[in-house]
């Protein structure tokens, strides 16, 4: 008994050192070899990023909630009623009619339908309600250099955030977002910021923070730089006959199939042609197994989170955003 809890202090008195020293990111060989590579390549100030790391907090919230056991994944009936709901389709209403113009010229310059950059940011943030509040500056950091499972991803979207706060001229401590470093309305990392986020409103700025035009812009830019095609379909309703089908079913994100092959394997499936690339995705429901046929623009979705659910979501919660807002006594409310 008395060589277990001797164990055991030794062990907490490590944790408590190992802690402490890794709360001065400063005073470590790697983050200073870190530091010497964006002095080198990237022209950053040795002394302003020394500073830098001093004032950069450890979060050890960050650490369990990302190395948390993943929760059981829910089947489709379960997840679909976390978006689709009437708080978030009325949610959605009320955020296309403050922001009706922006969302009318995002979608004459970049060709993405209101309700698709609606969805999204009603699914990522309830439409800039809940974007996270941790600083990215320690956030990145933490994950960088004390999560080694992902450190070389998170390493390179420090990178990016550092380089997007100079280039905005933003001081990084003041910059808040996820535990994992995603900012703003439609919680973009750092190199998502940095190859689409657009200053939409021409104030010299690209905010994605808290200015919901520049969002709509930038969100819009992603799915418009990532192929969305303007009046395509993006995902239908499916049956399927005989077992062929079931075998490809949630294959693969990408598209592998045309829809003729589709249906030579046994799925029915109307108003799309033979030659278009699809995927088929097979949904737990609330009344039994549904089919979908994913299309282009529902594989565009999935480039902005990389999940069949996900993308059947959004395209759902813009399509009940669009039906209540198309609704005669709110479409004449939205006119006056």
């Amino acid at each position: 008994m008395r060589m277990a809890v001797g164990l055991g202090v030794a062990v907490a008195l490590l944790y408590a050192l190992y802690g402490a020293a890794a709360a001065d990111y400063s005073g470590r060989a790697d983050v200073d070899a870190y530091i010497d590579q964006l002095v080198l390549q990237q022209g950053f100030s040795r002394e302003e990023l020394t500073k830098l790391f001093k004032e950069a907090e450890r979060k050890q919230n960050i650490l369990d909630a990302i190395a948390r056991p993943a929760e059981k994944v829910k089947p489709w009936s379960e997840y679909r009623e976390i978006f689709l709901t009437d708080a978030r389709i009325a949610g959605g209403v009320e955020f296309w009619r403050e922001n009706a113009a922006a969302l009318a010229r995002a979608q004459k310059e970049y060709a993405v339908p209101p309700e698709i950059v609606v969805a999204i940011i009603g699914v990522e943030t309830r439409y800039g309600r809940n974007v996270g509040t941790y600083r990215v500056l320690d956030a990145l950091t933490t994950l960088a250099f004390d999560y080694p499972p992902r450190s070389d991803f998170f390493r390179s979207e420090l990178t990016e955030f550092l380089l997007l706060a100079r280039e905005e001229g933003m001081d990084p401590r003041s910059l808040t977002g996820s535990y994992a470093g995603a900012m703003g309305y439609g919680q973009f990392i750092p190199s998502s910021f940095r190859n689409y986020a657009v200053d939409f409103d021409g104030d010299g700025k690209r905010n994605i923070w808290t200015n919901p035009q520049d969002a709509i812009g930038s969100v819009a830019n992603y799915f418009r730089k990532h192929g969305w095609t303007a009046d395509g379909h993006v995902v239908e309703p499916a049956s399927v006959s005989g077992t062929q089908a079931d075998a490809v079913a949630n294959e693969s994100l990408n598209l592998s199939y045309t829809v003729g092959q589709l249906r030579a394997l046994g799925v029915v499936v109307n108003g799309v042609p033979d030659a278009a690339e699809a995927g088929l995705y097979r949904m737990d429901g609330s009344a039994g197994l549904e089919y979908w046929v994913g299309l282009h623009n529902f594989y565009v979705i999935t480039r902005y989170n990389h999940s069949s659910m996900y993308a059947l979501a959004v395209h759902q919660l813009g399509q009940a955003i669009a039906a209540r807002a198309a609704e005669p006594a709110l479409a004449e409310s939205a006119a006056r």
